[in-house]
């Protein structure tokens, strides 16, 4: 899956990006039909250790799936923002499954009603 990351206020280094091109990846296990991705690592200027944010955002048909995390490393960050993704695809494939078989449990009266 293509991903792009921006690092806002200061710059990446390439073990970070691994890891977080790794965690997206596996993403894919739950959902194969994920378009692309983007992800904003952002440092906040506060006094608080929780100052790394990490935001995610997933391209899916026909819906844009987001995730913001807030944590002591930008690793938590991700992992947390992976976990809500896991949990916003699964839901957007049984509803998608739903309307599915809904669709087709119409279609299957009407064939039945036409005759």
């Amino acid at each position: 899956m293509k991903i792009r990351v921006q690092s806002i206020h200061f710059n990446a280094d390439q073990k970070l990006l691994e890891f977080i091109q790794k965690k997206v990846d596996k993403l894919d296990q739950f959902f194969d039909q994920i378009i692309g991705g983007e992800v904003y690592l952002k440092l906040e200027n506060v006094e608080d250790e929780e100052n790394k944010i990490s935001e995610i955002k997933l391209m899916v048909p026909g819906i844009t799936l987001f995730a913001k995390e807030q944590c002591k490393s930008f690793e938590e960050a991700t992992d947390l923002a992976i976990e809500s993704l896991k949990k916003q695809i699964t839901k957007h494939k049984d509803k998608t499954r739903a309307k599915l078989s809904e669709h087709k449990a119409i279609l299957s009266t009407d064939e039945v009603s036409d005759y």
